[in-house]
């Protein structure tokens, strides 16, 4: 059972790192999953201090990831209709992938912007604070997902020296 458990952990943590660049997948909750199946394992001992600590800095980073991008979009001057023009696009962009992920976002905060007024500079602006915010937001995902595949790679390999017996 111990080697399922590894193998689901280590598939979540891959999904979980993917998360971070497709928006439809959470990726820090689920790289969360892989340490918690690893933690269910007869050999890693269950710390819940430590999940839940993990847990609550995955649901942060799943709540910030919606707040800033419209941060974002807010901060270079965009409007309510450029919020709504960049998520959008994030939607469409992703039928367009790997590009449309990018490029989705900025084009709808850029289009929402201009059907509200014509200031094409205003709407740029607005479009590059929307990009910035979601690549932010990838970042931030991207990097929590790798901390938590490092805790996962550290508590496997010392699994499998104890299992290998060179312990």
């Amino acid at each position: 059972m111990d080697i399922v458990l590894i193998i689901l952990g280590a598939v979540l943590m891959i999904v979980g790192l993917a998360g971070s660049f497709i928006p439809v997948i959470p990726g820090p909750l689920t790289s969360w999953l892989g340490l918690l199946a690893l933690h269910y394992t007869s050999k890693v001992e269950q710390d819940w201090t430590f999940l839940g600590w993990t847990l609550a800095i995955a649901i942060f980073i799943m709540v910030l990831d919606y707040i800033v991008p419209i941060v974002g979009t807010k901060f270079f001057g965009g409007s309510k209709a450029g919020v709504i023009g960049s998520t959008i696009g994030l939607i469409v962009g992703l039928f367009f992938m790997p590009i449309g992920i990018i490029l989705g976002p900025f084009i709808g905060a850029y289009v929402g912007e201009i059907s509200q007024s014509p200031n094409q500079k205003s709407a740029l602006k607005a479009a590059v604070g929307s990009l910035l915010g979601f690549l932010s937001g990838v970042v931030i995902k991207f990097v929590v997902s790798a901390v938590y595949l490092v805790f996962f790679a550290i508590e496997t390999g010392e699994l499998f020296v104890e299992l290998l017996g060179f312990n």
